[in-house]
């Protein structure tokens, strides 16, 4: 009994037993360590996740919104290379942020009609996937990033709505991995998807309070109010406000022969031409249907008839596309009047509608003389 305690004594096991215990144990530290690591790194990840989730959420423009998911992003998180994808089929965001005068926040963003002609894989991208970065699969993903070794798909999902993805990429091979929490990485993408809706809806808030969604120039609303600052403008500085009112000639046949979808077109393309020529300080409006007006702080009646002449010369002299395979001259009818110099009255509102009426009497003028050409109101508004 004595000799078989002594043999399992510690000192007497056997060395080659002793060595394989303790590579077991160098493993198992390792792997301790490993594990702590990454636990590490998804706690700190996950603390900056949610730091970058409050910024977000007190974010009210959306080229903002944009700027701090891509350049934020990056940042916060020590990325070499940050990409989101938008869908957007109707183009309704690229319009929201030109109308916020948006064009450094949003560059390298991909704005696109479908998920499928970026990567197949995003179509029914869930929840998000960590792993190696393969250049076939993700090159259009990160069209600018070289080299990343490794990548994270997060996508912005509200329910059953795909609205984009976010694309991180990283040099380090191991900084994207299938063992990473992707529990917060989700939650970022939620809130992410719930900012962008909440941007998107204030943007058309905004642009449906002052702008004409259509054309991008400003509504009737704002027009009126802008012509009365001018010519409160106009009274202070004893000078004139020229008002000009513009009519698409036989605009119903257009509508009738081609659909309301291509009027649309038609009047988004007279919008752009007539913008092409007025100044920055003069205020375009689409008054209503196919009517247009321009409000021209301290325009004399001479430089508004000139004014009228070259947008009535750039709309009609090219053709325009009404719908695949159609073309059509398109001319207007314009009328033009003045007010001033403006007297001290109080309200300005009845001399702002006298302005008005004066120009759209001018109006009619040019459609009873056949259309196609510029009547200047005789009679100046005071």
């Amino acid at each position: 009994m004595s000799k078989a305690l002594a043999g399992n004594s510690p000192g007497s096991q056997d060395p080659e037993r002793l060595e394989i215990l303790e590579r077991q144990n160098r493993e198992l530290v390792a792997r301790l360590a490993e594990v702590t690591a990454a636990a590490a790194l998804n706690d700190e990840v996950r603390r900056k996740t949610q730091e970058r989730e409050v910024v977000l959420l007190q974010t009210t423009s959306l080229a903002q919104l944009i700027d701090l998911l891509q350049s934020g992003l990056r940042k916060s998180f020590h990325l070499d290379a940050v990409s989101l994808i938008l869908l957007d089929p109707h183009h309704e965001m690229r319009h929201l942020l030109i109308g916020e005068s948006a064009s450094t926040g949003t560059r390298g963003v991909q704005f696109v009609d479908s998920m499928f002609a970026v990567a197949p894989q995003l179509a029914n991208l869930e929840r998000p996937w960590f792993g190696p970065f393969k250049e076939a699969e993700y090159a259009l993903m990160l069209p600018q990033a070289r080299p990343v070794a490794s990548v994270a798909l997060v996508p912005l999902r509200r329910g059953e709505q795909l609205d984009g993805v976010l694309v991180f990429g990283s040099r380090d091979p191991e900084r994207f991995t299938a063992d990473l929490a992707s529990d917060y990485m989700a939650h970022l993408g939620i809130i992410a998807a719930i900012c962008l809706e909440n941007a998107v809806n204030r943007a058309r808030l905004v642009r449906s309070g002052l702008t004409d969604f259509l054309t991008g120039f400003h509504n009737r609303r704002y027009m009126q109010t802008r012509l009365r600052e001018e010519l409160a403008r106009a009274q202070r500085d004893k000078n004139t406000v020229a008002c000009m009112m513009i009519d698409v000639d036989h605009f119903k046949r257009i509508n009738d022969a081609h659909g309301h979808m291509a009027g649309d077109s038609v009047l988004r393309e007279v919008a752009m031409r007539i913008d092409s020529e007025i100044r920055m300080s003069d205020t375009g409006a689409r008054f209503g249907g196919d009517e247009f007006a321009i409000v021209l702080p301290g325009g004399q009646m001479r430089d508004a008839e000139a004014l009228a002449r070259r947008i009535l010369k750039t709309v009609s002299s090219r053709l325009v596309l009404v719908t695949p395979g159609v073309t059509a001259t398109i001319t207007l009818s314009i009328g033009v009047a003045v007010a001033g110099p403006v007297g001290n009255a109080r309200d300005l509102k009845p001399l702002a509608e006298r302005l008005i009426a004066e120009a759209d009497a001018a109006l009619y003028k040019s459609k009873a003389a056949g259309r196609n050409c510029v009547t200047v109101s005789t009679t100046v508004v005071s």
